[in-house]
């Protein structure tokens, strides 16, 4: 037989004595080295293995592992690369010395980077983080959270996936920063990131009945049915209209309520002008246009965007012939 030493690699995101039956065979049954104590140490000893620790990890590995035996080495956070490089030189230089083996003990779970994401915010928030950040609050990031949600809006216009990622990536900060700011609040208004994904999974299980439950539905139509019936049950609103974010564009915005009073079998013809001023005429056309747009199945929103792009497009090709780019810059 040939000596054996056995790279255990371990999620450190997961609690330490969570590993795979083989782990826990591998660690009870051999010796074990490691750099630095840790949890995992701990949780070995607990179960009945010996850990010992080493600053000379490459000989004391050979010389625990023998001639024919086994042994093997609890890797860091960091995997302990350089450890693992100067092992496998040494191995490469004299074959037959001992095998090199990894295993894993256990993996991150989807969503483990969430994990990270969660304590590099901690950290950046905290005393001795970033001054910027700590200095924030709700109201001064608001327009920040707008801003993310407009840019990953338009990577998923351009059809750019890669940029979507990255977008929702700057949407996922808003959200953890809002999270950890949250936790400075007074004691009685105080939640954390947990509160937030904890609401979003009892909502998500609550109002899906047709996967969590027994609820049958025999098409999408049924299911935004049972969202919407879940949904009013769950709100208790005095009108239709209750909840619709009031900060979006003026053109999306009467959409959504012309949606709102549709679905609830109002049938509202649009106010005259309480006033006879330009710019009330002005909004009783544009809400006009909105009515039209929806009789049509358009959505007056994208039009309005689509026609300005293509303006956009139209004044960037003029710069370019007639060169006024930057003269009209620095007016």
């Amino acid at each position: 037989m040939t000596a054996r030493v056995v790279l255990l690699v371990t999620s450190p995101r997961l609690p330490a004595g969570l590993l795979t039956a083989s782990a826990w065979d591998l660690v009870r049954e051999h010796p074990v080295l490691a750099g630095v104590e840790s949890e995992l140490a701990t949780a070995v000893r607990v179960a009945g293995g010996t850990v010992t620790l080493t600053e000379s990890p490459v000989p004391d590995l050979l010389a625990t592992a023998g001639v024919d035996g086994t042994v093997v080495w609890l890797a860091g956070p960091a995997g302990d690369d350089r450890m693992a490089r100067e092992l496998g030189l040494r191995l490469a230089r004299e074959p037959g010395l001992a095998e090199l083996e990894l295993m894993y003990g256990s993996w991150d779970p989807p969503g483990a980077r969430l994990l990270d994401a969660v304590a590099v915010m901690d950290r950046l928030v905290s005393p001795g983080g970033d001054p910027w950040k700590r200095a924030q609050t709700h109201a001064t990031l608001a327009q920040f959270l707008l801003e993310e949600c407009y840019e990953a809006y338009d990577a998923i216009s351009a059809g750019d996936l890669d940029a979507l990622r990255e977008e929702l990536g700057d949407v996922l900060l808003q959200v953890v920063l809002h999270a950890r700011l949250a936790e400075e609040l007074p004691e009685d208004e105080r939640w954390n990131v947990d509160d937030v994904a904890g609401g979003l999974v009892e909502k998500m299980i609550r109002r899906n009945p047709h996967v969590f439950a027994d609820t049958e539905v025999g098409s999408i139509d049924e299911i935004i049915a049972n969202w919407e019936q879940i949904k009013k049950t769950e709100k208790a609103r005095d009108s239709a209209l209750d909840g619709i974010a009031l900060a979006q564009p003026a053109l999306s915005l009467a959409a959504k309520i012309l949606h709102r009073a549709e679905r609830a079998g109002l049938d509202v013809p649009p106010p005259l002008p309480a006033t006879p001023d330009d710019e009330a005429r002005l909004g009783a056309r544009l809400l006009d246009v909105v009515v039209e747009a929806r009789a049509a199945g358009l959505d007056a929103e994208a039009a309005l965007r689509r026609a300005a792009l293509t303006y956009a497009d139209a004044v960037r090709a003029v710069e370019t012939t007639t060169g006024s780019a930057t003269a009209s810059g620095t007016a």
